[in-house]
Protein backbone atom coordinates (compact mmCIF):
# COMPACT_ATOMS: atom_id res chain seq x y z
CA UNK A 1 0.00 0.00 0.00
CA UNK A 2 1.57 3.09 -0.54
CA UNK A 3 1.97 6.26 1.72
CA UNK A 4 -0.71 9.08 2.11
CA UNK A 5 0.53 12.35 0.74
CA UNK A 6 2.58 13.93 3.89
CA UNK A 7 4.52 16.47 4.34
CA UNK A 8 8.12 16.23 5.19
CA UNK A 9 11.14 18.39 6.49
CA UNK A 10 14.48 17.72 6.89
CA UNK A 11 15.94 20.07 9.66
CA UNK A 12 20.06 20.83 9.62
CA UNK A 13 20.05 21.46 13.84
CA UNK A 14 18.31 19.95 16.93
CA UNK A 15 16.43 23.40 17.69
CA UNK A 16 14.94 23.23 14.23
CA UNK A 17 13.83 19.94 14.43
CA UNK A 18 12.19 20.77 17.72
CA UNK A 19 10.91 24.17 16.23
CA UNK A 20 8.93 21.92 13.40
CA UNK A 21 7.47 19.10 16.15
CA UNK A 22 5.84 21.99 17.74
CA UNK A 23 5.19 24.36 15.53
CA UNK A 24 2.84 21.46 13.52
CA UNK A 25 0.22 19.54 14.82
CA UNK A 26 0.12 16.04 14.09
CA UNK A 27 4.72 16.33 13.12
CA UNK A 28 6.37 13.24 13.94
CA UNK A 29 9.97 12.32 14.41
CA UNK A 30 11.64 10.03 11.63
CA UNK A 31 14.29 7.87 12.67
CA UNK A 32 15.48 5.17 10.42
CA UNK A 33 12.03 4.52 9.53
CA UNK A 34 12.05 0.62 9.81
CA UNK A 35 8.98 0.91 11.75
CA UNK A 36 7.02 4.20 11.10
CA UNK A 37 6.81 4.24 7.50
CA UNK A 38 5.45 0.57 7.38
CA UNK A 39 2.72 1.34 10.18
CA UNK A 40 1.82 4.52 7.74
CA UNK A 41 1.61 2.13 4.94
CA UNK A 42 -1.14 0.31 6.91
CA UNK A 43 -2.73 3.67 7.35
CA UNK A 44 -2.69 2.54 11.39
CA UNK A 45 -0.55 6.23 12.02
CA UNK A 46 -1.08 9.26 9.81
CA UNK A 47 1.45 12.35 10.74
CA UNK A 48 0.67 15.15 8.72
CA UNK A 49 4.32 16.18 8.84
CA UNK A 50 7.83 14.09 8.76
CA UNK A 51 10.79 15.30 10.36
CA UNK A 52 13.89 13.63 9.25
CA UNK A 53 16.51 13.49 11.54
CA UNK A 54 18.91 12.26 9.38
CA UNK A 55 21.44 15.12 8.92
CA UNK A 56 21.25 15.70 12.82
CA UNK A 57 24.86 13.96 13.26
CA UNK A 58 25.33 15.18 16.91
CA UNK A 59 22.27 12.80 17.64
CA UNK A 60 24.42 10.21 16.48
CA UNK A 61 27.70 10.72 19.07
CA UNK A 62 28.75 7.23 21.51
CA UNK A 63 30.56 8.74 24.20
CA UNK A 64 31.66 7.36 28.23
CA UNK A 65 31.16 10.24 30.88
CA UNK A 66 32.77 9.23 33.58
CA UNK A 67 30.95 6.07 34.87
CA UNK A 68 28.22 6.39 32.24
CA UNK A 69 27.81 5.60 28.46
CA UNK A 70 25.95 8.00 26.44
CA UNK A 71 24.48 6.68 23.21
CA UNK A 72 22.87 8.77 21.09
CA UNK A 73 19.16 8.50 19.73
CA UNK A 74 20.22 8.16 15.85
CA UNK A 75 23.00 6.31 16.82
CA UNK A 76 22.29 2.86 14.28
CA UNK A 77 22.36 -0.68 15.90
CA UNK A 78 25.03 -1.34 13.01
CA UNK A 79 27.10 1.22 15.09
CA UNK A 80 25.94 -0.23 18.19
CA UNK A 81 27.71 -3.03 16.85
CA UNK A 82 30.78 -1.45 15.71
CA UNK A 83 31.34 1.09 18.75
CA UNK A 84 34.14 0.20 20.07
CA UNK A 85 33.26 2.46 23.32
CA UNK A 86 29.90 0.46 23.60
CA UNK A 87 32.95 -2.88 23.65
CA UNK A 88 34.14 -2.11 26.76
CA UNK A 89 31.04 -0.42 28.27
CA UNK A 90 28.53 -2.46 27.83
CA UNK A 91 29.07 -4.97 25.42
CA UNK A 92 25.63 -6.47 25.78
CA UNK A 93 24.38 -3.76 23.58
CA UNK A 94 26.29 -4.92 20.67
CA UNK A 95 25.46 -7.99 21.04
CA UNK A 96 21.69 -7.47 21.17
CA UNK A 97 21.62 -5.11 18.10
CA UNK A 98 23.10 -8.13 15.83
CA UNK A 99 20.06 -10.33 16.59
CA UNK A 100 17.95 -7.54 15.21
CA UNK A 101 16.30 -7.84 11.74
CA UNK A 102 18.97 -7.89 8.81
CA UNK A 103 21.87 -5.89 7.84
CA UNK A 104 19.46 -3.59 6.07
CA UNK A 105 17.62 -2.86 8.59
CA UNK A 106 19.96 -2.73 11.46
CA UNK A 107 21.84 -0.39 9.14
CA UNK A 108 18.91 2.04 9.27
CA UNK A 109 17.26 1.59 12.37
CA UNK A 110 18.04 3.15 15.45
CA UNK A 111 18.20 2.70 19.30
CA UNK A 112 15.76 5.88 19.69
CA UNK A 113 13.60 4.87 17.14
CA UNK A 114 13.14 1.13 18.75
CA UNK A 115 12.35 2.07 22.35
CA UNK A 116 10.53 4.70 21.32
CA UNK A 117 8.08 2.30 19.29
CA UNK A 118 7.56 0.73 22.06
CA UNK A 119 6.44 -2.28 20.71
CA UNK A 120 6.43 -4.90 23.15
CA UNK A 121 8.33 -7.87 21.16
CA UNK A 122 11.07 -5.17 20.77
CA UNK A 123 14.45 -6.25 21.73
CA UNK A 124 15.68 -3.13 23.76
CA UNK A 125 12.95 -2.06 25.94
CA UNK A 126 13.69 -4.87 28.43
CA UNK A 127 17.28 -4.71 28.17
CA UNK A 128 17.06 -1.09 28.75
CA UNK A 129 15.40 -1.95 31.92
CA UNK A 130 17.75 -4.31 33.12
CA UNK A 131 20.43 -2.20 32.53
CA UNK A 132 18.47 0.91 34.35
CA UNK A 133 18.95 3.43 31.55
CA UNK A 134 18.16 7.08 31.94
CA UNK A 135 16.40 8.63 28.88
CA UNK A 136 17.46 12.41 27.87
CA UNK A 137 14.22 14.17 26.62
CA UNK A 138 14.46 17.83 24.50
CA UNK A 139 12.09 20.00 23.81
CA UNK A 140 11.36 24.09 23.49
CA UNK A 141 11.21 24.50 26.62
CA UNK A 142 14.51 22.71 27.95
CA UNK A 143 15.94 19.31 29.01
CA UNK A 144 14.59 16.83 31.38
CA UNK A 145 15.44 13.20 32.29
CA UNK A 146 13.50 9.99 32.68
CA UNK A 147 14.19 6.62 34.58
CA UNK A 148 13.62 3.78 31.89
CA UNK A 149 10.74 2.62 33.81
CA UNK A 150 9.09 5.61 33.67
CA UNK A 151 10.28 6.40 30.06
CA UNK A 152 7.73 3.34 28.60
CA UNK A 153 4.10 4.17 29.31
CA UNK A 154 2.14 1.77 27.37
CA UNK A 155 2.06 -0.39 23.89
CA UNK A 156 3.47 2.27 21.21
CA UNK A 157 3.46 4.92 24.14
CA UNK A 158 6.50 6.45 26.11
CA UNK A 159 7.09 9.65 27.85
CA UNK A 160 8.11 11.45 24.51
CA UNK A 161 5.29 14.47 24.32
CA UNK A 162 4.31 16.01 21.37
CA UNK A 163 7.10 18.89 20.21
CA UNK A 164 9.38 16.59 22.02
CA UNK A 165 12.58 14.66 21.27
CA UNK A 166 14.50 11.58 22.62
CA UNK A 167 18.02 12.99 22.18
CA UNK A 168 20.05 10.45 24.31
CA UNK A 169 20.42 7.24 26.59
CA UNK A 170 22.69 7.01 29.41
CA UNK A 171 23.19 3.26 30.82
CA UNK A 172 25.93 3.14 33.58
CA UNK A 173 29.21 2.05 32.19
CA UNK A 174 30.64 -1.46 33.55
CA UNK A 175 28.57 -3.51 35.81
CA UNK A 176 29.03 -7.17 37.05
CA UNK A 177 27.70 -8.95 33.98
CA UNK A 178 24.57 -8.83 31.19
CA UNK A 179 22.42 -11.07 29.68
CA UNK A 180 19.26 -11.97 27.36
CA UNK A 181 17.89 -14.71 26.24
CA UNK A 182 13.91 -15.67 24.39
CA UNK A 183 11.91 -17.41 21.55
CA UNK A 184 12.24 -15.16 18.63
CA UNK A 185 10.31 -15.63 14.92
CA UNK A 186 12.82 -17.17 12.86
CA UNK A 187 16.46 -16.23 13.28
CA UNK A 188 16.11 -12.37 13.48
CA UNK A 189 12.12 -11.66 14.13
CA UNK A 190 10.59 -10.20 16.83
CA UNK A 191 10.07 -11.73 19.92
CA UNK A 192 7.53 -14.33 21.23
CA UNK A 193 8.86 -13.81 24.85
CA UNK A 194 12.42 -12.34 26.33
CA UNK A 195 13.99 -11.96 29.09
CA UNK A 196 17.12 -9.42 30.02
CA UNK A 197 19.52 -9.52 33.09
CA UNK A 198 22.17 -7.95 34.57
CA UNK A 199 23.84 -8.01 37.96
CA UNK A 200 26.30 -6.10 39.87
CA UNK A 201 28.06 -7.05 43.05
CA UNK A 202 25.16 -9.00 43.64
CA UNK A 203 22.40 -6.90 43.36
CA UNK A 204 19.82 -8.32 40.02
CA UNK A 205 17.85 -6.13 37.75
CA UNK A 206 15.27 -8.60 35.46
CA UNK A 207 13.12 -7.21 32.83
CA UNK A 208 10.64 -9.34 30.88
CA UNK A 209 9.64 -8.68 27.73
CA UNK A 210 6.11 -9.71 25.38
CA UNK A 211 4.13 -10.34 28.80
CA UNK A 212 2.59 -6.94 28.96
CA UNK A 213 2.28 -3.30 27.52
CA UNK A 214 5.31 -2.31 29.13
CA UNK A 215 8.51 -4.14 29.98
CA UNK A 216 7.69 -6.02 33.85
CA UNK A 217 10.23 -6.27 36.29
CA UNK A 218 10.96 -9.57 37.91
CA UNK A 219 11.31 -8.22 41.27
CA UNK A 220 10.33 -11.53 43.57
CA UNK A 221 13.51 -13.33 41.37
CA UNK A 222 15.74 -10.46 42.20
CA UNK A 223 15.01 -10.72 45.80
CA UNK A 224 15.74 -14.55 45.73
CA UNK A 225 18.82 -14.17 43.92
CA UNK A 226 20.10 -11.38 45.94
CA UNK A 227 23.59 -11.38 47.34
CA UNK A 228 23.29 -15.40 46.40
CA UNK A 229 26.81 -17.18 44.15
CA UNK A 230 24.04 -18.75 41.89
CA UNK A 231 24.27 -21.74 40.01
CA UNK A 232 22.04 -23.52 37.89
CA UNK A 233 19.54 -25.34 40.36
CA UNK A 234 19.24 -21.88 42.64
CA UNK A 235 18.39 -19.99 39.57
CA UNK A 236 15.64 -22.28 38.61
CA UNK A 237 14.77 -22.69 42.04
CA UNK A 238 14.33 -18.36 42.12
CA UNK A 239 12.37 -18.51 38.85
CA UNK A 240 9.86 -21.10 39.96
CA UNK A 241 6.42 -19.72 39.65
CA UNK A 242 7.39 -16.43 38.11
CA UNK A 243 4.73 -17.31 35.00
CA UNK A 244 2.09 -17.84 37.62
CA UNK A 245 2.31 -14.14 38.82
CA UNK A 246 2.20 -12.74 34.84
CA UNK A 247 -0.47 -12.40 32.56
CA UNK A 248 0.50 -12.04 28.68
CA UNK A 249 -1.81 -12.03 25.78
CA UNK A 250 -2.79 -15.03 23.57
CA UNK A 251 -1.91 -14.49 19.64
CA UNK A 252 -1.51 -16.42 16.71
CA UNK A 253 2.51 -17.61 17.83
CA UNK A 254 1.84 -18.12 21.48
CA UNK A 255 -0.99 -19.30 24.19
CA UNK A 256 -0.89 -17.01 27.41
CA UNK A 257 0.42 -20.40 29.14
CA UNK A 258 3.19 -20.99 26.60
CA UNK A 259 4.56 -17.40 26.87
CA UNK A 260 4.76 -17.68 30.64
CA UNK A 261 6.68 -21.18 30.43
CA UNK A 262 8.85 -19.25 27.41
CA UNK A 263 9.41 -16.68 30.03
CA UNK A 264 10.85 -18.32 32.75
CA UNK A 265 12.90 -20.74 30.45
CA UNK A 266 14.02 -17.14 29.18
CA UNK A 267 14.90 -15.31 32.56
CA UNK A 268 16.83 -19.11 33.61
CA UNK A 269 19.14 -18.50 30.35
CA UNK A 270 19.13 -14.73 31.23
CA UNK A 271 20.33 -15.01 34.41
CA UNK A 272 23.38 -17.81 34.43
CA UNK A 273 24.90 -15.80 31.00
CA UNK A 274 24.82 -13.03 33.28
CA UNK A 275 26.34 -14.79 36.54
CA UNK A 276 29.20 -16.55 33.96
CA UNK A 277 29.74 -13.05 32.69
CA UNK A 278 30.02 -11.41 36.27
CA UNK A 279 32.13 -14.42 37.56
CA UNK A 280 34.59 -14.48 34.41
Amino acid sequence: MLLREVGYARPATVEEALSLLAGNDGARALAGGQTLLNVMKQRAASPEVLVDLGKLAELRLVGVQGMTLDIGAMVTLSALMRSSEVEVSRPILAEVAATVADVQVRNRGTLGGNICVNDPTNHFPPLLVALDATMTILSEDGERTVSVEDFFVGVFETAVREGELLTRVSVPAGGGGDGMSGVTLGAHGTYIANAAASVDDGRWRIALGCVAAVPVRATLVESRLSGVDVDEADVRAAVEGLGETLDPPSDVHASADYRRSLTETSVVRAVLQAAERASG
